[in-house]
């Protein structure tokens, strides 16, 4: 895993892991509208802002080359399935309900369903299934 992108929700609820890399990868873009003017780690830490789904996905493939680029769920997830922009959707799965939180793929659902195949990979480990699924477009 090369990079991550993830949203500003995110970057602020965690202070960008106090800018260090605490998600796949080793570089974070980040989705944002306002980047942070005053961040203490902005000039050491491994972070970009960008204004769009769309041009964080081009400026992560781009950093990560060959290598795979970690789309986080949410709204930028949901923004980025909705662009053709996701080849895969990987789901950690462990047995919690809960009995409230934030929609997986966020609000504004997808115009069309989009429907997932059987699991291209399963990976049972302790408390958690991995599943991945490719997206056909």
């Amino acid at each position: 895993m090369a990079a991550a992108i993830i949203g500003r929700r995110l970057f602020d609820l965690t202070n960008g892991w106090n800018g260090k890399i605490e998600c796949p990868g080793e570089h974070v873009f980040v989705v944002t509208h306002q980047p942070p003017t005053n961040w203490e780690y902005a000039d050491t830490a491994p972070f970009t802002f960008v204004d769009s789904v769309e041009r964080a996905i081009a400026a992560a493939k781009e950093f990560a080359g060959a290598r795979d680029v970690y789309v986080f769920s949410g709204q930028i997830g949901s923004q980025a399935l909705k662009l053709g922009l996701i080849d895969q959707v990987v789901i950690n799965q462990v047995p919690v309900i809960m009995g409230s939180g934030r929609p997986f793929f966020a609000t504004g659902g997808l115009a069309e369903p989009l429907r997932l195949e059987n699991p291209s990979t399963i990976v049972r480990g302790d408390q958690v299934t991995h599943l991945v699924y490719d997206v056909s477009h």
